[in-house]
């Protein structure tokens, strides 16, 4: 989340949050409303660790590992939540796959099994619902409605257009559903020019505008005399919060896509970094409250936000908190806390307001185990090992992506990931460079850096670690062009980042490094190029020499819009066949341990963020 759109965001919320009005109708009656809600869990199924600041019996802080989020976590907290009575809505903001080598064994299956231990009322569809092709939705979808008697979550995208009948069929663009005899109205979006660009839809799958066709749903509801309206979105918070004030009849937003943590500022204290207040509270075109609320990543956390309508269908209010899900296995160090340590963690989380001690559930616990044993016996195969912490940054600087790394502070806060970028984008494009000169030669390689999805910490590198960081389905393609033409790619993945595809068509490259500029015009963002000749040396990058350039066949078919290695065809493209995942497995098992590159092989040599 950039200043800018956290600004923003504190500035509605202060215009928003005091005095919340209605219509002049006297029809219906009020309505008290809690909305359990997740987003972007990506196949994260399983229990992680985090690491967090507490005060110890004795009051001295300590640094505190526990369990954090795990699937069967969220089922156990929405449920405990929705049983605390009243009337409860479960939503779901999309991107429910790819991530984890759960996926990669199950192409979605056990991701399905665990939301319908949940059972939302529904779902909007991510653009990473579309990594494999139409079809691969399609066969997530079946597998979620696997039981339609017991469970049949709505599937929804207002702007999805499918190119063929099998996914049309199962995408609604809303749907509505009865609380306390009062229809709502839930609208799903799609973020879009990410998703026809970023991820693999189907050619003739068409995106439309999002604000548009938000409103047409909207309208057709009210049509309807629906006149409780939620807009279920995966565009990223930022997104969320300007378009409510484009959207006449909308009053609620729950979203995704931005990995967004927002809560209160007590987690700071934490070491957490929330962008924003949960719920933040903006004012729709009619100049009437809408309360927008995402739900961070990865199973990590469960959103309560509540909103009350008065009788006109107009928020009156809307308050909750997020739910950072951890377990009470308190560590320091290695050392297991004591009774009167634990009691005094778990009074500091406690006191946050935000994060929620859970018992994982044991039925869904149970739903996973056969899921859980063959990633565990695939996964559990030893690769490698590194001797450092390989961080995750998708966009070198302080402004963008600055929150997505697992390995918190240590990564997020890292001065040489702050001017360099990615130490794990990085790493995978020299393993690629590698590959391609061992499999028929190479002089660069690119890669995207959304493509690279974890930190890898320090320790021991299992094969499971290397297919959750690389859980696509891509090949290596090795693409004959001048050095214009790659200059020309460059500044296609600066330009994405710029133009809102998303920080992961940001671009890494091995062989190649160069100084970028996001203040300069298109085309002269990025500067100063040098190429790493055979013998390591730096030379000037001769625009006019031809370069043997790898990338992955996303990326080389134009996905995050870049367009040069689209344009290369006929013989200057050849696909090898090298499965990119198992491309870097080969690398790790070679090289291990493995170490952060030196500073001179970065590909972000200086970098310039905007204002």
């Amino acid at each position: 989340m950039t200043s800018n759109l956290r600004i923003l965001a504190l500035a509605l919320a202060a215009a928003g949050a005091l005095t919340l009005t209605g219509c002049n109708s006297d029809d219906g009656k009020p309505l008290d409303l809690t909305i359990l809600h997740i987003n972007d869990h990506h196949s994260r199924l399983d229990a992680e660790t985090t690491t967090l600041k507490l005060k110890d019996a004795t009051g001295v802080e300590r640094s505190v590992t526990m369990d954090l989020g795990g699937f069967a976590r969220v089922t156990a907290a929405i449920g405990e939540l929705a049983a605390q009575g009243g009337h409860v809505l479960k939503l779901h903001a999309g991107d429910a796959i790819t991530g984890d080598l759960y996926f990669t064994q199950s192409e979605g299956e056990a991701d399905a099994a665990m939301m319908n231990t949940v059972c939302f009322d529904a779902f909007a569809v991510g653009n990473h619902e579309f990594d494999n092709r139409d079809a691969g939705l399609v066969k997530f979808i079946e597998f979620l409605h696997k039981n339609p008697a017991t469970c049949a979550t709505p599937i929804l995208s207002a702007n999805v257009k499918p190119a063929g009948a099998a996914l049309t069929q199962r995408i609604k663009p809303y749907t509505v559903v009865k609380r306390d005899g009062q229809s709502i109205g839930i609208v799903g979006l799609t973020i879009a020019n990410k998703t026809k660009n970023a991820s693999r839809p189907d050619d003739a799958t068409v995106f439309l505008d999002e604000v548009t066709s938000a409103q047409q749903a909207i309208d057709a509801l009210k049509a309807k005399e629906i006149d409780k309206i939620i807009l279920l979105t995966h565009q990223g918070y930022g997104a969320d919060v300007a378009m409510a004030a484009k959207l006449s009849g909308v009053d609620v937003i729950v979203g995704g896509d931005s990995h967004t943590l927002l809560g209160p500022d007590a987690l700071k204290a934490l070491g957490l970094s929330p962008a924003g207040a949960y719920p933040t509270q903006v004012v729709n075109k009619d100049g009437k409250p809408v309360c927008v609320a995402q739900a961070w990543q990865y199973s990590h956390a469960v959103g309560e936000l509540k909103v009350s309508f008065d009788k006109q269908g107009d928020v009156k209010s809307c308050g909750g908190k997020p739910h950072v899900l951890v377990g009470d296995n308190f560590k320091v160090g290695n050392v297991v806390a004591g009774d009167a340590d634990a009691a005094a963690y778990r009074a500091g989380l406690a006191a946050s307001g935000a994060v929620r001690v859970t018992t994982p559930s044991a039925t869904a616990a149970a739903v996973l185990a056969p899921f859980k044993d063959a990633k565990t016996a695939f996964g559990q195969q030893p690769a490698g090992a590194t001797n450092d912490n390989l961080c995750l940054r998708r966009v070198p600087g302080a402004k963008r992506d600055t929150t997505r790394s697992s390995l918190g502070d240590a990564c997020n806060q890292n001065a040489h990931v702050i001017a360099h970028g990615g130490d794990i984008q990085q790493l995978v494009a020299e393993a690629y460079l590698e590959q391609g000169k061992r499999f028929g030669g190479a002089d660069i390689a690119l890669q995207n850096a959304g493509g690279v999805r974890v930190d890898i910490p320090a320790g021991n590198v299992t094969v499971g670690k290397v297919y959750e960081l690389l859980p696509f389905k891509n090949l290596l393609v090795r693409l004959t062009m001048t050095g214009t033409e790659v200059k020309a790619a460059v500044e296609d993945g600066v330009d994405s980042v710029l133009a809102g595809t998303g920080t992961g068509a940001y671009p890494y490259a091995a062989g190649l490094r160069y100084d970028v500029d996001m203040n300069q015009a298109k085309g002269a963002r990025v500067s100063a190029l040098e190429f790493r000749k055979a013998d390591g040396t730096w030379e000037t990058f001769d625009l006019n020499r031809q370069y043997r350039v790898i990338a992955n066949d996303f990326m080389a078919g134009g996905g995050d819009n870049y367009l040069a290695l689209k344009a290369v065809t006929g013989a200057n493209r050849e696909d090898t066949f090298l499965d990119y995942a198992d491309a870097f497995l080969q690398y790790v098992k070679e090289r291990s341990p493995l170490s952060r590159p030196a500073t001179e092989l970065y590909s972000t040599r200086n970098y310039v963020e905007t204002p």
